[in-house]
């Protein structure tokens, strides 16, 4: 296939009006290396790298932690209509059995024909700090353990590349010893203090679970988690971008803080996404969702009803650099769980994940 006359963008985050040619799903260097000679004509479009979501607990109907091989393949198609082309399920605070049933429909459901490819799990607790437990169920949260999570992540194939952990409890630098080469470490749901967290990142934790959601604020004499991981320069920090978890005056400084290449832009989508208003789940808890917002009974914020693809728009609606905010959306996710080398920019020798869009952002083909 070639794709001719859009604006391609480039990993210096320019757009350049060149041709770009596939071959078998992989981006080649020359159109002499394409057999399929089907052309698709991109005059006036944006064509930009599919998007990589690596926290997403589910969307249109459906929740990962539901353990339903059916329903993650109607996740992985939704969100492949929506523009994201690899996926991460993520799984709630649950017992340990239960996690295993879950994670095994990731490896079900691996392949889905028409949809995001799963790139690996991410495992959101049970690892956190009780005083920030945010949507998880207090009853199963424990303390962490790295033969635990070992047994978990070898039921699953080996395919967790992300788990959360309060750095604040009991037991939690042992962890990040024991396991920092074999896993992304994403500090979150904490109380931490700066002291605590900077510890921790110097150890090998340098990822953070929903920067500003499920910890302390930046405050200028007591800046915790958040002022440790400006510190540091290899976090990458999550950011829900939905126009609901965050004002948009963060956004924009969490951007000029942390650098184009730091920001990782997530969903955090429970099954409401994609949905009408009503009432849903997240773990087990009752959800209610009312205009995009989705709640617990007592008002706590419940993850978000707003794909990828409309955070990454939300985030240029609210100021920031279209380049900054594909880079957040694609490149940066991409590299926090090391699979740069095979998505998240239209090079050669990656695959074809492939996204036209209008100068405005709307998206109109995924390829």
């Amino acid at each position: 296939m070639i794709i001719r006359n859009g604006a391609v963008f480039k990993e210096d985050g320019t757009f350049r009006q060149e041709d770009l040619y596939v071959e078998g799903h992989r981006i080649v260097a020359s159109e002499e290396e394409v057999t399929d000679r089907t052309e698709v004509d991109a005059k006036g479009l944006l064509v930009i790298p599919g998007l990589v979501d690596i926290h997403s607990h589910g969307a249109f109907g459906h929740d990962f932690s539901d353990a339903d091989t059916e329903g993650l393949k109607t996740i992985l198609k939704y969100e492949r209509s929506c523009g994201i082309t690899s996926y991460c399920p993520t799984s709630m605070t649950l017992p340990g059995e239960q996690l295993k049933e879950i994670f095994a429909t990731a490896v079900e459901a691996a392949g889905t024909e028409g949809g995001a490819v799963i790139r690996g799990i991410n495992m959101e607790g049970p690892f956190l700090d009780v005083k920030k437990k945010g949507a998880h169920v207090e009853g199963y949260i424990r303390k962490p353990d790295a033969e635990f999570f070992r047994e978990l992540n070898a039921a699953s194939g080996n395919m967790v590349k992300l788990v959360t952990l309060a750095p604040n409890t009991e037991g939690a630098m042992d962890f990040i010893d024991a396991v920092h080469d074999e896993v992304c470490i994403s500090l979150g749901h904490t109380g931490a203090d700066y002291e605590t967290a900077y510890q921790a990142m110097k150890r090998g934790a340098h990822h953070v679970t929903h920067l500003y959601n499920a910890m302390m604020p930046l405050g200028h004499r007591d800046p915790g988690l958040i002022g440790a991981a400006s510190d540091d320069p290899f976090c990458m920090v999550e950011l829900i971008s939905d126009g609901l978890h965050i004002h948009p005056s963060v956004v924009r400084a969490t951007f000029r803080m942390f650098g184009s290449e730091r920001v990782v832009l997530i969903s955090d989508s429970m099954m409401a996404t994609g949905m009408a208003n009503g009432q849903y789940e997240l773990g087990g808890q009752a959800v209610t969702v009312k205009d995009r917002k989705a709640t617990l009974a007592d008002g706590t914020i419940a993850g978000s009803a707003t794909n990828l693809y409309d955070c990454m728009c939300k985030a240029i609606s609210f100021g920031v650099p279209v380049s900054e905010a594909i880079f957040a959306a694609t490149r940066n996710p991409a590299r926090s769980i090391g699979i740069y080398d095979k998505v998240g920019s239209l090079t050669p020798g990656k695959e074809a994940d492939i996204l036209l869009v209008t100068p405005e952002m709307e998206l109109k083909t995924v390829l």
